[in-house]
């Protein structure tokens, strides 16, 4: 089982799993194996270096930044993987109703989602928080409602074009209904091409949500993501203290190593494809 799972991706796209893999890992148990609690005070020294009681230096309060950066990727993976969750699944679906039904419907569904991706993502962000405040529910919300148009566009693409494949006429011909032919028919023959952009729109989240914290409108303290941890240290970079260096370095590595990952399921889900799965 393990050999064939693993025969399915490259060299590179195997590195970008094993990356994957850890991040989400670390998000699960990082707060388990932290030497110390996120907002405790260990050390009289700020942006210490390395050191064997402190191993990624501490930051510009003397906490732990190993301690930190566990207890922040929870926030990090886990509101990336959420809102992705939540922007791919009702993109698609809307995606799927749009290409299944009727020319109103469509029209409608595609109108909507266009005048919705026309306002940039990261100013429909500053508005909406600057609007209602900065929570965990609300970065959700609007990470997710950022990227849901992109989503539906690329969805519903990939049904019109099934939809006028040989298999599907066959299955209206008997007499099928929508929901059978979206469900049956047209959802998993787009399951590789919809993995790949839940990937990219992943890396896109992670990168607007770091991108909020480090202006101040995203994971409010005592909490922190990895964002909060780059734009609270900012002061140590000029000395290339660990503190800012080792969250710019851990947003660098998941960002890297999903896209490796999603390479790698775009060459295997365009290699498979070809009618019916």
């Amino acid at each position: 089982m393990l050999s064939r799972v693993v025969s399915r991706f490259s060299v590179l796209g195997l590195i970008g799993l094993l990356i994957v893999v850890f991040w989400l890992a670390v998000a699960f148990i990082g707060p388990v194996i932290a030497p110390y609690k996120g907002g405790a005070f260990t050390s009289t020294e700020i942006f210490g270096s390395y050191s064997a009681a402190h191993l990624l230096g501490t930051d510009y309060l003397g906490r732990d930044m190993l301690s930190r950066v566990l207890y922040g990727t929870q926030y990090t993976v886990g509101l990336a993987l959420a809102s992705t969750v939540a922007a791919s699944v009702i993109g698609t679906f809307f995606g799927l109703v749009a290409a299944v039904s009727g020319r109103w419907v469509d029209e409608v569904l595609s109108r909507l989602f266009d005048a919705l991706i026309s306002i940039p993502s990261k100013i429909l962000a500053l508005v909406v928080i600057a609007a209602f405040g900065s929570s965990i529910p609300m970065l959700m919300m609007v990470a997710a409602l950022a990227y849901i148009p992109g989503a539906f566009r690329i969805s519903r693409s990939l049904a019109v074009n099934i939809m006028t494949l040989e298999y599907v006429q066959v299955a209206k011909a008997r007499g099928e209904k929508l929901f059978y032919i979206a469900r049956v028919e047209v959802l998993p023959n787009m399951i590789h091409p919809m993995l790949a952009d839940f990937g990219l729109r992943f890396v896109f989240i992670v990168l607007l949500l770091s991108g909020l914290s480090f202006l101040g409108l995203g994971v409010q303290p005592p909490n922190a993501d990895w964002g909060s941890l780059v734009r609270e240290n900012i002061g140590g970079l000029a000395e290339g203290a660990p503190a800012v260096l080792m969250p710019a370095v851990a947003i660098a590595t998941l960002t890297v190593g999903v896209n490796l990952l999603i390479d790698s399921l775009r060459r295997h889900g365009a290699r498979s494809h070809g009618g019916r799965q």
